[in-house]
C-alpha cells in the first residue's frame, strides 16, 4: 500500500498489482477497492495502479465532507496521475467508478489514453434506468434456485419499499456460489457517508459531460454483463453511443462484475483492448 496527498491534503491509498504499462483502475461503491482484486488476471497483462477513494479502504477520512462528491473525486485520480509522473494514463473505472472516469474524461481529455469502463453507472450522462427494465432482466434468471426470494425483494424495491437488499444480491452473478457470496459480503460499502455525499446536488451535469463526450478522441470500451440489474447492457449501449466509435461488448453469462464470472473472456477482452 502506497500513499499520495490530495490537493487538499486528504492522504490516499493505493495499491500496486502486477508489472508492465499502467492502467489506473477506479473503484466503485464507494467501497474499499480490495473487491477488484487483480481483476480476474488483468495485473499479468498490465501494472494495475488501484486507489482507495477518500474515506474508503486505507485512505484518509477529509475533514470536508462534501468533498466526497463524484465531480470532486475527479480532483484525487489527477492528483494520482500526477503523483506517478504520467503524462498521459490509460483508465479502467467500474460501475460508481466509472462516473468519476467519465467525468474525469470530460475534463481532462488530453491526459487519457484508453478508457475503459466495466459494467458502467450512466448517471454522470443521466440514462434512466427504469424498474420496468431491471425485471424483466431479472425474469431471466427464474430457473435459479435463489430466484424467488430474491425476486420478491427485488419487486419491493422496485415499487419504492423497504425491501431486503442483500436478498437481490444474486442477481449481480452470474453464479451465486460461494465464492459470489464471499465477495458479496467484502464489497459492501462500510462509509454511508461516502455513499451519500458521492451522488450529491451539483455532483452531475449531464448535458455538459455528454458534449464533452462527444468530442473525446481516444479509444473507448464499454463492457456490459448479460445479467447486470445495475447496468442492463441496453443502458451500456446507449451509454456507448455518447463517445464516437466506443467500442461495446456485453459477456455472456456475466453480471456487475464480469471479471469474477468468467475471467478469461473479461481478461482477453480488456486486455485486447488496451493492446
Amino acid at each position: 500500500m502506497t500513499t499520495f496527498p490530495a490537493s487538499d491534503g486528504t492522504l490516499l491509498a493505493y495499491r500496486v498489482y502486477g508489472h508492465g504499462a499502467p492502467l489506473l483502475c477506479v473503484p466503485g461503491g464507494p467501497a474499499d477497492s480490495r473487491y477488484l482484486g487483480e481483476l480476474g488476471g488483468l495485473a499479468a497483462h498490465r501494472r494495475l495502479i488501484v486507489p482507495d477513494l477518500r474515506g474508503t479502504g486505507r485512505s484518509a477520512v477529509p475533514q470536508d465532507a462534501s468533498s466526497y462528491r463524484c465531480d470532486r473525486l475527479v480532483d484525487d485520480v489527477e492528483a494520482l496521475r500526477e503523483h506517478l509522473g504520467l503524462p498521459r494514463t490509460d483508465l479502467l473505472a467500474h460501475s460508481a467508478g466509472t462516473n468519476i472516469a467519465t467525468l474525469y474524461a470530460a475534463r481532462f481529455p488530453q491526459r487519457v489514453g484508453r478508457l475503459a469502463l466495466i459494467t458502467p453507472s450512466t448517471r454522470a450522462v443521466g440514462i434512466e434506468i427504469t424498474g420496468q427494465e431491471r425485471m424483466e432482466l431479472a425474469a431471466l434468471r427464474k430457473g435459479e434456485p435463489w430466484y424467488p426470494e430474491a425476486i420478491t425483494a427485488l419487486e419491493a424495491l422496485t415499487r419504492g419499499a423497504e425491501g431486503d437488499r442483500e436478498a437481490v444480491a444474486p442477481f449481480f452473478y452470474g453464479r451465486w456460489d460461494a465464492a459470489a457470496r464471499e465477495h458479496s459480503a467484502a464489497s459492501r460499502p462500510q462509509n454511508p457517508e461516502a455513499v451519500a455525499g458521492f451522488g450529491a446536488e451539483g455532483a452531475f451535469d449531464p448535458g455538459a459531460t455528454r458534449a464533452a463526450l462527444a468530442g473525446f478522441g481516444s479509444p473507448v470500451l464499454l463492457l456490459a454483463g448479460e445479467f447486470d440489474l445495475n447496468s442492463p447492457p441496453s443502458a451500456v449501449a446507449g451509454f456507448a453511443a455518447l463517445f464516437p466509435g466506443a467500442e461495446f461488448v456485453v459477456q455472456p453469462g456475466a453480471g456487475h462484475y464480469p471479471w469474477l464470472d468468467d475471467a478469461g473472456r473479461f481478461t482477453s477482452s480488456v486486455a485486447a483492448f488496451l493492446g
